[in-house]
């Protein structure tokens, strides 16, 4: 038995609509609660006594009192230490809030003591030399300042050269003292390098470059879907390798084991044994080409990443998948191996860097500061950092966290190779063919190289896509666009007279990302 349904009038049903509306948009669903007075004191007490409780105790700094007038007459004067009988809210028992002189017993005397005022801290601050006012401040922020000054960091994100930190009354201030901007320091000279060897052989781009670790030989892969190993004194070819049925895109020498690893866009990566040239091992699981691979320093691991946005780890000996790092949003182009933490550093085309925890298989860091895709990455041989290139700028980095150094810019190109070595000449190869030669800790450019493609190939096809220094460091090989491997190295005939720095000491503005 169906119910009839009970009709009304136009106007009702209208006015039934307009009513649900209304109450729909009346309230402002995104505005946020109204404070509760009661409960947030609550909150605050609480987070007082879990976070500041260690230093509740210390007296409250009373504004505009002691204030410095003028910083450079009475940070030059007399350390202005609160006489006795000033501001009993200055006077602590007990604990020392600053370490006593060396040798200095507490007595009754010293146990009770008063806080420098500003004046005095400021003066002593400059009576220090700056490493070790930093180092009173903050045993590890004068670490990380002293690695960041000889590392080149002209760019963080508080200069020392001009800012105090001043501790007073348990408060932590910055205090910028009126000095000099900060400048570019003067970057080292080096002699530029010179094309030395043209080495012609593959049928198509050679993609990817290694050095074997005894200097004798190098190895490339190309997109003949070759690997051609070649003497590196004489330049002549040793070896050819098949096996591979797409470009080959990634190579590398062992130096524990007389292996060389291969991976390609054919998705496959070989392990080649050098006493007999075949292959004796696959590591199969990328799903799409494999782009690059490196070798652990200190463990049998290989690590190859892939178009299919991963990096994958690899017991040499067993083949097993020990590790599918995955987080990454696009194509994996870049990956280096390390025997500190971060062991495994990834660069990809969603324009992050990664630093992965090679025990538990996890991201450590992820560095997002890039804004086009990351092609390659530089371990810097002696210190304890890293440079990543990308379309938009060359980085630096520093380890264990990835923190930022400084921008390298003028390499308006795609960049698909860097390299460096242990003087601190820093290499990258674009996809333009131009080469540009940097001082690693200031960023200066001190040279760039166009050279000429073979007779025969087209002005586009130059293109650096590999770029590796031999073991000697006196060699710089590349591989390029138009079928060749170039060989360069430093002019022997430069000096600093003939080849000087064009370098002025302009004020630093480099971008803070």
């Amino acid at each position: 038995m169906t119910e009839d349904v009970q009709k009304h009038s136009v106007h009702t049903l209208v006015f039934r609509s307009l009513k649900r509306t209304h109450d729909m948009f009346v309230s402002d669903h995104a505005k946020s609660v109204s404070l509760d007075d009661q409960s947030h004191k609550l909150k605050m007490a609480v987070k007082l006594k879990s976070d500041y409780s260690a230093v509740l105790h210390m007296p409250v700094l009373k504004e505009g009192k002691d204030r410095v007038s003028h910083i450079p007459g009475s940070m030059l004067g007399h350390q202005n230490y609160t006489q006795p009988g000033d501001d009993p809210e200055y006077l602590i028992t007990g604990t020392h809030a600053y370490p006593s002189g060396p040798g200095v017993a507490l007595t009754s005397d010293t146990k009770m003591h008063r806080n420098p005022s500003e004046g005095g801290v400021l003066s002593m601050a400059l009576a220090l030399p700056p490493s070790q006012a930093r180092q009173e401040v903050s045993r590890t922020a004068a670490s990380v300042g002293d690695i960041h000054r000889h590392a080149g960091g002209a760019e963080r994100s508080q200069p020392q050269s001009n800012t105090v930190s001043l501790i007073e009354g348990g408060a932590t201030r910055n205090s910028t003292l009126m000095r000099k901007a900060p400048t570019m320091p003067k970057p080292q000279w080096h002699p530029p390098w010179k094309l030395f060897r043209v080495i012609s052989g593959h049928l198509g781009w050679v993609r990817s470059i290694a050095v074997e670790p005894g200097n004798q030989w190098f190895v490339t892969g190309s997109a003949d879907r070759t690997i051609k190993i070649w003497d590196l004194a004489s330049g002549k070819l040793k070896l050819s390798l098949t096996g591979h049925i797409s470009t080959v895109r990634g190579v590398a020498v062992s130096n524990r084991s007389p292996y060389l690893f291969s991976c390609g866009e054919d998705k496959q990566v070989k392990c080649w044994d050098l006493e007999y040239n075949k292959v004796i091992r696959h590591y199969h699981g990328h799903l799409s080409a494999v782009y690059d691979l490196d070798l652990h320093p200190t463990i049998d691991v290989l690590v190859t990443c892939s178009r299919d946005a991963t990096a994958r780890v690899w017991d040499i000996r067993t083949k097993a998948n020990v590790h599918t790092l995955t987080g990454h949003t696009n194509t994996v182009a870049t990956v280096r191996c390390q025997a500190a933490e971060p062991q495994i550093i990834t660069g990809s085309h969603d324009s992050t860097i990664r630093l992965w925890d090679l025990i538990a298989g996890k991201t450590r860091a992820t560095l997002t500061n890039h804004k086009k895709s990351v092609r390659t990455l530089v371990l810097h041989p002696r210190q304890y950092t890293f440079a990543s290139g990308s379309a938009d700028n060359i980085k630096q980095w520093m380890f264990p966290d990835g923190s930022f150094i400084q921008n390298l810019s003028g390499h308006n190109a795609i960049i698909n190779t860097l390299a460096v070595n242990s003087d601190g000449v820093l290499v990258s190869g674009a996809d333009n063919g131009t080469i540009h030669m940097w001082d690693w800790r200031t960023g200066y450019n001190f040279q760039r190289i166009h050279a000429a493609v073979q007779p025969g190939s087209l002005d586009s096809e130059s293109g650096i896509f590999a770029c590796v220094f031999d073991n000697s460091e006196s060699r710089l090989i590349t591989a390029e666009a138009d079928k060749t491997i170039k060989v360069y190295k430093e002019d022997d005939t430069a000096t600093e007279e003939s080849h000087p720095i064009n370098w002025k000491p302009e004020i630093l503005k480099r971008k803070r990302f």
